[in-house]
């Protein structure tokens, strides 16, 4: 089986308490949390990678408890997340894909079963590489109020040989959000979209 050794995370947060308009009742918290880890597909091309999926779900549900505390300890309070992946440059793209199910999942457990799909992105990139991490609501993708990206880097990596793993997580939607579309106390199908 492979390993997937991290050298380093990175937890990172913030609050908007306004976006140039009036104040909202309460700020709009967000957080993510990044592992550096060594790729072993690193340099070479592997046909089977999906098998090494389950490895990765103990680091999945490690950077959703990370990021849960960050953001207060109250996994209920959560309403937006994402998740992304940067693949340093001796790999391929393919092995940012390893992250779906071990990110994804991991995060919808610890939030209760939440229903839309996780948003991803995730790219091969150099040493200090940054990455937007697109957020989305946890139960219905249409919510537009909660469409919004993280932007990430992590400090000191990745090496060529590494790939970065990240979540995100957010409490509230953008601060000043007046797009219309489906609105949060209008979720009524539950089916992960509406």
């Amino acid at each position: 089986m492979p390993e997937f050794p991290i050298r380093k995370i990175v937890v990172v947060s913030d609050e908007t308490h306004h976006d140039g308009g009036p104040r909202p009742s309460a700020p709009r918290r967000r957080a993510a949390a990044l592992a550096v880890v060594g790729n072993p597909f690193a340099g070479r091309y592997a046909e089977a990678l999906q098998p090494a999926m389950d490895d990765l779900k103990p680091l999945g549900l490690l950077l959703t408890d990370r990021l849960i505390a960050a953001l207060g300890g109250d996994a209920k309070q959560i309403d937006g997340y994402g998740k992304g992946a940067i693949v340093g440059t001796a790999g391929e793209i393919e092995h940012g894909a390893l992250w779906h199910v071990p990110g994804g999942y991991a995060m919808r457990e610890r939030l209760g079963g939440a229903k839309a799909i996780v948003p991803s992105a995730m790219k091969v990139g150099g040493f200090g590489a940054s990455l937007d991490i697109p957020l989305g609501h946890v139960n219905a993708a249409y919510v537009r109020s909660h469409f919004d990206a993280m932007t990430v880097t992590a400090i000191e990596g990745p090496r060529p040989d590494e790939i970065v793993f990240c979540l995100a997580m957010a409490i509230g939607g953008r601060v000043h959000a007046r797009m219309g579309g489906l609105a949060v106390g209008d979720i009524s199908a539950w089916d992960g979209q509406r």
